[in-house]
Parts: structure tokens; C-alpha cells; sequence
């Protein structure tokens, strides 16, 4: 099955992010901000950053794609999976991404089955997308607001926005950490950082911290991982 293909207007930001990202990596100093996850800690080298094939690709691109037979819904999420390891668990380390749906691959099996019997349910079937980990789903992921206190939270089911996804048919890949309690805790807070999530990094710009009202979920779209963020 042939790849899927970036558009050609992909190559200057792309070079952009790659740039920005390597030097961010030599230079960034590790914010001491007593995250709670060991993971929260700058890169000891500086590692190359691999182009994103998908990089700059709308949604229109995927579902054309998909349509005809070059891609599918599984692709898609396994690439993008592929991709939030690479650069968000590894590599510059952006910390965006606070949990992985563990179920995301087989909810691509179950829509590229529904969509040769019978059709897309419309512009967002088989689509990857992640939503922040203040709204409630009623599946294996947790619901915190990147809170510890929060942990194994299980919502008996899904935020309007959560199920109106799914009735599209989206791929919900994951939550994106976030300011903890949408920096509704102090005055002083940290933006971008939770104490189940620690610091999410600015993906153009590794040393200052993203400074959006919601940092994380910028960053995650920021960095080209995915066609859509909530």
C-alpha cells in the first residue's frame, strides 16, 4: 500500500520545526518544578529529529487518502502513535501527551471495516485526534485535569464533546496533559505544567515554557503530530 504523502508547502515549516527543536535541545535548561514523573527531564544529547511524513497533511488529504485506498484509519493512528513516542517520549521530549488510549488501534480496525461496508460517516471518520485530560471518557484512560488526586478516575461515560467525537467516527489517540485544574488552583501557577503530567515543552523553543491558555494541547498540534486537538 503506498505511503501517505505531505503536501509540497510542508517543507519550510517542517525545516522550521527541525531547526528549532535541535537547538532548543543543546540549550534548554530542565525547569525545576518538582513534576512528578521521571520522565520530566531534559535530553542528556542532542538527537536528530526525523521528518513527520504526515506533517502539514489536512484532514480533506487523510480522508482522500482513505477514500481511495492509499491509506487507512490504522495507518494513520499507528504513524502518529509511532510519532508521540518519538518526539514526545523521546527525543526533544515535549511532554504534551499525559496517556495513550490503549484501545486507539482497534477503534481504527472497527472504522476502516465500517467504512468498506458501508461508507464514511462523514469528514472525521478514522481521523486521530487527542482531547485534554479534563474531558470525561467513559473507556480505559483516565479523566484528572492532571491531577494525582484524580488517579484511576473512570467517568461512567463520555463529555458531550468526547461522545459527538466518536459519533463521528474520530480516533480518540489520547489526552494531552494541561495546566492542572486549568490553572484554577493559584495565582502563581505554572502554565503547561500538572502534577500527574509535570512540564509540557515549547516544541519551536525547548527552554521557555508554551504560554497558550491551553499550553499542551498547542504544543501537541504545534508539533505536527496530529490534524486535530481539543
Amino acid at each position: 500500500m503506498p505511503e501517505d504523502r505531505p503536501s509540497p508547502s510542508s517543507n519550510s515549516r517542517r525545516t522550521f520545526l527541525r531547526a528549532s527543536l535541535a537547538t532548543g535541545i543543546v540549550t534548554a535548561a530542565h525547569p525545576a518544578f518538582g513534576a512528578a514523573r521521571a520522565q520530566d527531564q531534559a535530553p542528556a544529547s542532542n538527537p536528530a529529529i526525523r521528518s513527520f511524513e504526515l506533517e502539514e497533511m489536512t484532514i480533506d488529504d487523510f480522508q482522500k487518502a482513505m477514500q481511495s485506498g492509499q491509506s487507512s484509519s490504522h495507518s494513520l493512528t499507528e504513524k502518529y502513535l509511532a510519532r508521540m513516542q518519538e518526539i514526545d517520549k523521546a527525543g526533544p521530549m515535549i511532554n504534551s501527551v499525559i496517556e495513550v488510549n490503549p484501545e486507539a488501534l482497534d477503534i481504527a480496525d472497527a472504522l476502516d471495516k465500517e467504512r468498506k461496508a458501508k461508507g464514511p460517516r462523514g469528514p472525521l471518520h478514522g481521523i486521530p485526534v487527542l482531547i485534554k485530560d479534563n474531558i470525561d471518557t467513559a473507556d480505559r484512560m483516565n479523566t484528572t485535569a492532571g491531577s494525582l488526586a484524580l488517579l484511576n478516575s473512570r467517568p461512567p461515560k463520555d463529555a458531550f464533546i468526547a461522545a459527538q467525537l466518536r459519533k463521528a467516527g474520530a480516533v480518540i489517540l489520547g489526552k494531552t496533559n494541561l495546566s492542572e485544574w486549568a490553572n484554577i488552583r493559584s495565582s502563581h501557577s505554572t502554565s503547561g505544567w500538572s502534577g500527574r503530567g509535570g512540564l509540557t515543552r515549547n516544541p519551536y523553543a525547548l527552554d521557555p515554557a508554551p504560554a497558550p491558555r491551553s499550553p499542551p494541547t498547542c504544543a501537541s498540534w504545534a508539533s505536527a503530530r496530529k490534524p486535530m486537538a481539543r
